[in-house]
């Protein structure tokens, strides 16, 4: 049997399933903010209407799923039209990070996330200059390295990282992240998270002097007002010393290695004098906004392919973009429901034809016929109150009874001697 369409269906843009298109936009956002079971209370609540867990929560990965497919059709089109990128911000801010979600089954994989905003004028906050950026948007996936980076084209084009005045990049120096740094702006200025390459030259410090002893938080505080305010130059040569007297420590080789690789990207005094952010705040806030806000709460376990649907609503969402990117999901839904239906209306016909093809039907002889020879016309009569009036005068025959007994002819008495009655 083969499923029916409704025409009318398509012409009010109905959506697969049983939900109009505002309630199934409603649950789908409502599942992008909260829990699924939630959601549907919170439907149930706005408009009166029940659906179940099971119900939210298919409708809400059915159509992350479709946001997802039309964000990789984008990509797909850059790579082949190449189309002109906007032009970006004077100072742009980059930054990529990872957080880990749990998985069916007990594993645990990284999504990977990309912030991009724009720089803002330095500000002293405490004391202290700060940077802050605005109009942060996001991009996540469940992705390796390479497939991530390819992936992310969608947001840098659109935020136009090429053509941006300045990008400055600030991560944890990761080599994936420098990797994609390298594939989107090359030219942009590298920052080591300063948290970061503070929490190394900490390590080093608590191995020597113990965690938490007095001796390692002066030594740690005198060495990162010198990070900070005078730059790598003074504070790796007072690293390698330490190493060199505590070689029973094998750690501090590796520490020290780490920070001296990325010596380059650690002139904090340099970026904070051109308005720069050292710290990537702006991803980690990031990570815990779009990411584990959703996909971290208590008891939630995610299979692997439910996990980028529920980001790439997420991204779309926590960046502002909810109304821009409901309508590429309604299309792509249509354009793939018009789709099935096409594929089954084919099967539909191909099962039809089998079937008429394992009949048989009997041969027709078709080789032409003589003439058939035309009989005389028959003549027409009128029929009038049940009596048939011949179309032409007809004469009756000699023995006929009128000819006797003419109907125009006054009938003869016979003779009669019977006396008068009159009288």
């Amino acid at each position: 049997m083969v499923r029916g369409f409704f025409p009318l269906d398509e012409e009010l843009g109905l959506m697969p399933g049983s939900l109009t298109p505002r309630l199934q936009e409603d649950l789908t956002h409502l599942a992008t903010w909260m829990p699924f079971a939630r959601a549907a209370g919170m439907l149930k609540r706005m408009h009166g209407v029940t659906v179940s867990e099971a119900l939210a929560r298919r409708q809400t990965e059915e159509n992350g799923a479709a946001y997802v497919a039309v964000q990789e059709v984008e990509v797909e089109r850059i790579e082949k039209e190449l189309p002109e990128s906007p032009v970006g911000p004077a100072k742009q801010l980059l930054s990529v990070d990872g957080a880990m979600v749990p998985l069916v089954g007990g594993d645990w994989a990284e999504v990977k996330t990309l912030v991009l905003g724009i720089i803002e004028e330095p500000v002293i906050e405490k004391g202290e200059q700060k940077v802050h950026a605005r109009e942060l948007s996001y991009f996540s996936r469940l992705a390796e390295a390479e497939v991530f980076t390819r992936l992310a084209l969608v947001e840098t084009h659109r935020r136009g990282v090429e053509k941006a005045g300045c990008v400055v990049a600030v991560t944890d120096g990761a080599e994936w992240e420098q990797g994609f740094i390298d594939y989107h702006r090359p030219d942009a200025v590298r920052v080591l998270d300063f948290p970061h390459a503070g929490g190394y030259v900490g390590k080093m410090g608590n191995a020597v002097w113990g965690e938490g002893t007095s001796e390692s938080k002066e030594w740690l505080k005198e060495q990162l007002s010198h990070l900070k305010h005078e730059g790598p130059g003074e504070v790796l040569p007072e690293l390698r010393v330490l190493m060199e007297d505590h070689l029973e420590i094998p750690d501090l080789v590796d520490w020290l290695a780490y920070l001296e690789k990325r010596e380059a990207h650690m002139q904090y005094p340099a970026y904070q004098e051109q308005g720069f952010p050292i710290g990537s705040g702006s991803v980690e806030s990031g990570n815990k906004l779009v990411v584990e806000a959703r996909l971290k709460g208590a008891g939630m376990h995610w299979a692997r392919e439910h996990v980028n649907p529920m980001v790439g609503l997420r991204n779309a969402a926590c960046s502002d973009r909810w109304d821009e990117a409901w309508p590429q999901i309604n299309g792509y839904r249509h354009q793939q429901a018009r789709q099935r239906r096409r594929i089954r209306q084919a099967q539909h016909l191909a099962a039809v034809g089998a079937l008429l093809s394992d009949i048989d039907i009997p041969v027709v002889d078709t080789a032409p016929r003589p003439p058939v020879e035309e009989l005389p016309p028959t003549p027409t009569t009128v029929c009038t109150a049940n009596t048939m009036v011949p179309t032409k005068p007809r004469r009756p025959s000699s023995d006929h009874p009128w000819r006797k007994y003419p109907a125009c002819t006054p009938r003869r008495r016979p003779h009669s001697h019977a006396p008068d009655a009159r009288k």
